[in-house]
């Protein structure tokens, strides 16, 4: 058994003396705000479309296909939304099939008819408070009270940002009202009801944070975060029912699968895994799985084959069904079940163009024998890492795994020769490897086998880059001796017990560069090479895994199930279980009564989330098992911990009294002067509110909730289209949507006031919209970028316990608190503190600013690669001793720990001024021609005329647009100034440039341009700008493509000469064709009218023929006779005719 509450449960009935009045000091304002009031919580859950309304639903995110929401929208014929861009199409196309793929940036929405789409999810809000009230009553209360849930998405950044733009993208929604028609009841109007938004979703995100609070109404509910994540392991049946592709789901949680069984880390991608989970379930190939962060989870046995290919060089001893390392990924889930290693890819459209996912489990790396997998919680590269551990014929290798895409790839490091060739001994084993992704640096735990049979371990570092290879450090054989000191560092003069050293693992943060050692103790470095001994922690005990919250702390869990606590930055490790503290805690959660916690309980695993650590716990309580997760209560164990060790009884009078004492020097600590935040955390917001529906309770419909849907899908639509080469005229994605029918708003209004819109829904134009000033909440934020030179400032405020005063020659005030500032790469950044003495406050106020040294990063795309650090404010003897209460319990002050990201921060982007350069153009050039055929997109220039373009530097996060005032580069142009690049490559524009030159000359892309009907040959140049190399004002490489439309170019010299030579051919033959013509008309006229008579003389002879019979021949003969005889009369005539005329002539 491992247990986590205390040993022995009757114990705690029967507390001392002394705990029991330290619990009374402690616990009675709590209790009685208990009693006085209900503490309340959200409640959140996800339905589909056939879901909505019903009590009990909950559904996982499973579908990712859009909806079309047009039969709502045509209802809606005088709102303020555009038919036009809800049909698309004229009315005889309206009936063909449409088809989309899914909203994203980078790559936008591809529509056949209609624009208004919908997504397949809401989430459903309710909230629920302690007491004997039903929640469907408080809901109803909240309802009438006001009460509005405020619901704010946050989609997580892609791994993969060669396919994906990177951006920190949020949208805040206020959820809508419904009553359930599921039931119908007569006593009370509104029966039940719960409010909903849409659940929307975007390309190249699968982990989405819901964070709900209040508007303020109603009852006061503290806000809560959920994670809503897509779980592409689960697909729907024939029978529309959900099952798992990865395996079988068991429906019945055993007792021998937790009980007695050890606790095993839980290991991801640090914030990008929407499916966690866990193995280490005993002899069988099942694992926990969870889409919720064990909210919620499924226990699952997998579809592998459990076979086991045993050889010579395997060191296999026995068969077992167990998972022992599971590992998730984004978008892959790898097991090691004995030596064989599988993964399984799961199915997400939103992640790919083409569907990657995994039919069955895939078995990789089947001739090697695989002793470890080890994580790499960190992407970099657009890719996911994992790093399988061999043993056997390849013994001294990693096999490093890449996953892009859902396509995992593994390969042989080091490349050429194993470690132990290279760090030259005969016989070594890898036992940890740390991937650093930032210098591509792979570090490896070796363990080394002397000539004399003794161990030893080194720290090897190979560059991926270079493929060299190096031995940084070099662990002692025994643990220091630090005689009575918190910390040792080691210097190879300390002495050393007689307790061997056994490493067993690595952990690293980037932000900081802290690099652990651990097993039956702690070493730490920042350096990799100068390392610290953590004396506190006892030698006696051996690490079992670290759980780190790459934020400033960590927990350590040891073989028999102990719970530790180190702060980053200092050198005290605390215990947190058992201790006394823990059994004061145990003992106030049973004075509450509370569910979470049995005197039965076996702790299955540990891990941070939100920066809070939290246990996933079996509990058996009244002979029932269960699996519940819950928060590890930190900051109240430290502080009972720290209370329990300090106190003294004095008597004062006739009884005694206890007194603590604290040990943090301040009494009040605030944040102060923050500047808004969104410029430093990059977060882009829009906001948008349910149509006002025409209701007296103002409950919506199904159709309204659909029209909340399409208009959130539009919006989120816009965001995505706006990152085009032109820029707009407003610099606002939502500019597009309202600017033909703002002057109408007023209209719109009246109708809404007057219950006269159409569809009984109002779009209220105001309510859709981005949001650029967000205020600081009086904390640091959760990251900073830093662009190059820039700077983060603000101050902290500290009320002390006691002055110091000097009396002397000048009276002096000493502070009696120091602040410290802890900067992880000193040489890129740079942190300045100025401290004032508030000698009337008993204060000290600290201002802090934090710069960029304009020296670690080269140019980059905006949001690629950014360099990792990290700030630490600390107050100098606070740490673990210092807790401000809030309506959360206590938090814990005095060491803020903020990441820095070095490099162009995301949201910035280069912009063609479409807008200025054509006014800019036509004052200069006394005139503008435009194409023919007119696109307001994009404008024509006319290519005689000279060309100055203008670029716009656009802040999509605050909304900030000015012109560019940097250096540009291309190859299309020509200008009069002659500053180039260095490889004369590139021609260099800047602002004041004075204008751009078409040239076309021969072997150009635009010389000699064929015109394809009466109008001047046109061409699209597709111009590449970018100020990399040339612009050292920052680190972002702006890089614009954009089409620019020329017309009017002119013909090639040959082809104009060609083109004359066969025009003036043309009409000379023309002309010398009508003198020929004049010249021969009077025989043209003779020929023609002899060829008439001959014409005339065969048609009436015919003609005679014709009406002769043979039944009178004596006719027939006189006729021909006549006829003959007439005709020479004739003949003779007319000869005799032109012979006269002749004569005449």
């Amino acid at each position: 058994m491992f247990p986590v509450g205390p040993a022995p449960w009757p114990r705690l009935r029967v507390l001392w003396a002394l705990w029991a009045l330290l619990v009374v000091l402690l616990a009675p304002w709590r209790l009685w705000a208990i009693q006085e009031t209900q503490e309340c919580t959200w409640q959140v859950v996800l339905n589909n479309l056939e879901s909505v309304g019903k009590n009990d639903a909950i559904d996982h995110f499973v579908d990712q296909e859009l909806y079309t929401v047009d039969k709502v929208f045509d209802l809606l014929v005088d709102a303020p939304i555009d038919r036009d861009e809800v049909r698309g199409l004229g009315a005889d196309e309206w009936e063909r099939p449409w088809s989309c793929t899914l909203l994203g940036s980078g790559h936008l929405l591809t529509i056949s008819l209609q624009t208004y789409l919908g997504f397949p999810y809401y989430l459903k809000i309710n909230y629920s408070c302690t007491g004997e009230v039903s929640s469907e009553a408080l809901v109803r209360k909240g309802h009438l009270t006001g009460l509005k849930p405020v619901v704010l998405v946050t989609f997580q950044s892609p791994v993969n940002f060669h396919r994906w733009k990177i951006e920190q993208l949020q949208i805040q929604m206020e959820a809508a009202p419904f009553r359930s028609p599921a039931e119908r009841c007569d006593a009370e109007e509104m029966c039940l009801m719960s409010w909903y938004t849409p659940m929307p979703i975007k390309n190249g995100s699968v982990v989405m944070r819901v964070d709900v609070s209040s508007n303020g109404l109603g009852p006061f509910i503290p806000n809560k975060r959920f994670h809503v994540n897509i779980n592409g392991f689960l697909e729907r049946g024939r029978d529309h029912e959900l099952q798992f592709t990865v395996g079988n789901e068991l429906f019945h949680l055993i007792p021998r699968h937790f009980v007695n069984v050890p606790s095993r880390p839980l290991w991801y991608t640090v914030d990008q895994t929407p499916v966690l989970i866990l193995g280490g379930i005993p002899e069988e190939k099942a694992i926990l799985l969870t889409d919720t962060n064990f909210k919620d989870f499924f226990l699952v046995e997998l579809s592998i084959d459990s076979c086991w290919v045993g050889s010579f060089y395997c060191p296999q001893a026995s068969f077992t069904a167990t998972i022992y390392d599971a590992i998730a990924t984004e978008s892959t889930l790898f097991i090691r079940q004995n030596q064989l290693i599988y993964y399984f890819t799961g199915t997400y459209t939103t992640l790919y163009e083409n569907n990657h996912g995994s039919e069955r489990w895939v078995r990789v790396l089947a001739n090697e024998c695989i002793k470890r997998l080890c994580p790499v919680h960190f992407h970099s590269n657009g890719s996911e890492y994992v790093m399988a551990l061999t043993t056997g014929k390849n013994e001294g290798y990693v096999h490093f795994g890449t996953i892009t895409d859902g396509l995992v790839s593994f390969k042989l490091l080091p490349r050429d020769r194993s470690v132990c060739n290279a760090i030259l001994v005969d016989n070594c084993s890898i036992t940890w490897a740390v991937f650093i992704a930032g210098d591509y640096n792979l570090l490896m735990l070796v363990e080394i086998v002397g000539p004399t049979s003794s161990k030893y371990f080194q720290v090897v570092s190979y560059d991926l880059v270079s493929d060299y290879l190096v031995v940084l450090y070099t662990i002692p054989e025994f643990i220091p001796d630090a005689r009575g000191l918190e910390f040792l560092m080691i210097l190879g003069t300390e002495s050393y017990t007689n307790f061997p050293m056994v490493p067993k693992g690595m952990s690293y943060n980037p932000y900081n560069n802290l690099l652990l050692i651990w097993g039956n103790f702690l070493l730490q470095s920042f350096n990799s090479e100068n390392f610290i001994y953590l004396a506190d922690f006892p030698k006696e005990l051996s690490i079992k895994y670290l759980v780190n919250s790459f934020r400033g702390d960590m927990a350590i869990v040891t073989e028999n199930e102990e719970i530790w606590y180190l702060l980053e930055g200092s050198y005290q490790v605390y215990q947190l279980f058992p201790s006394k503290a823990w059994e004061v805690y145990i003992s106030l959660q049973v004075l509450q009564q509370s569910s979470r916690y049995a005197p039965n309980e076996t702790m299955v695993t540990l891990f941070y989330e939100d920066n809070k650590l939290y246990q996933l716990v079996y509990l058996i309580d009244n002979q029932q098992g269960r699996l519940i997760k819950r928060l590890m209560p930190v900051e109240q164990l430290l502080m009972y911990q720290q209370i329990s060790k300090e106190y003294v009884l004095e008597r004062q009078g006739s009884h005694l009294t206890l007194s603590f004492s604290n040990f943090c020097p301040f009494t009040v600590m605030r944040l102060q002067e923050l500047p808004n935040p969104q410029i430093y955390t990059r977060q882009e917001r829009y906001r948008a509110q349910p149509p006002h529906v025409l209701e007296p309770w103002g409950f919506h419909s199904e159709n309204s909730l659909a029209v909340y849907q399409g208009l959130v899908y539009y919006l989120l639509s816009l965001h995505s289209k706006y990152d085009k080469p032109y820029a707009d005229p407003v610099h606002d994605p939502t500019w597009r949507w309202w600017k033909n029918k703002k002057q109408d708003q007023d209209y719109y209004f009246y109708l809404a006031n007057n219950w006269r819109s159409a569809g009984g829904v109002h779009v209220d134009m105001t309510s859709y919209e981005k949001i650029y000033d967000l205020k600081a909440e009086n904390e640091l934020p959760e990251r900073i970028f830093l662009d190059k030179g820039t700077s983060y400032s603000f101050s902290v405020f500290l009320t002390t316990r006691k002055p110091e005063v000097q009396h002397g020659p000048s009276f002096q005030v000493l502070s009696p608190v120091d602040l410290a500032v802890v900067l992880a790469d000193p040489d890129c950044i740079e942190a300045m503190v100025k401290e004032k003495v508030l000698v009337n406050r008993n204060s000290v106020l600290f201002w802090v600013t934090l710069s960029d040294k304009r020296s670690c990063f080269d140019q980059g795309i905006s949001g690629h690669h950014l360099m990792k650090t990290s700030m630490l404010v600390k107050v100098l003897g606070s740490s673990g001793h210092c807790f401000q209460n809030t309506n959360r319990g206590p938090r814990m002050q005095s060491n803020l720990m903020v990441p820095v990201l070095i490099g162009c921060p995301p949201g910035k982007r280069l912009a063609f001024d479409i807008t200025y350069t054509l006014q800019y153009n036509r004052v200069q050039n006394k005139h503008y021609f435009d194409c023919v055929k007119v696109d307001p997109e994009m404008p024509c220039f006319l290519f005689r005329d000279i060309f100055y373009p203008f670029f716009l530097i656009q802040d999509l996060v605050t909304g900030d647009s000015g012109s560019f005032q940097g250096r540009t580069g291309s190859l299309i142009w020509t200008t009069e100034n002659t500053t180039t690049t260095e490889d004369l490559a590139f021609n260099i524009m800047s602002h004041n440039s004075l204008g751009i030159e078409w040239l076309c000359l021969e072997n150009s892309p635009c010389h000699d341009t064929i015109p394809h009907n009466i109008f001047a040959p046109e061409f699209f140049f597709k111009v590449l700008v970018s100020n990399r190399g040339v612009d050292e004002s920052t680190y972002c490489d702006y890089q614009l493509t954009f089409l620019l439309h020329i017309h009017g170019l002119p013909l090639s010299a040959r082809r104009a000469f060609l083109i004359l030579l066969v025009s003036a051919s043309l009409f000379v033959g023309l002309v010398i064709l009508y003198i020929v013509c004049c010249l021969l008309s009077p025989y043209m006229v003779k020929v023609c009218n002899i060829l008439r008579w001959k014409i005339n003389s065969i048609i009436g002879l015919e003609s005679n023929y014709t009406y002769s019979t043979p039944s009178d021949s004596r006719a027939f003969s006189h006729s021909g006779t006549m006829s003959w005889r007439s005709s020479r009369l004739n003949s003779r005539v007319v000869y005799k005719g032109a012979e006269e005329n002749k004569a005449e002539t």
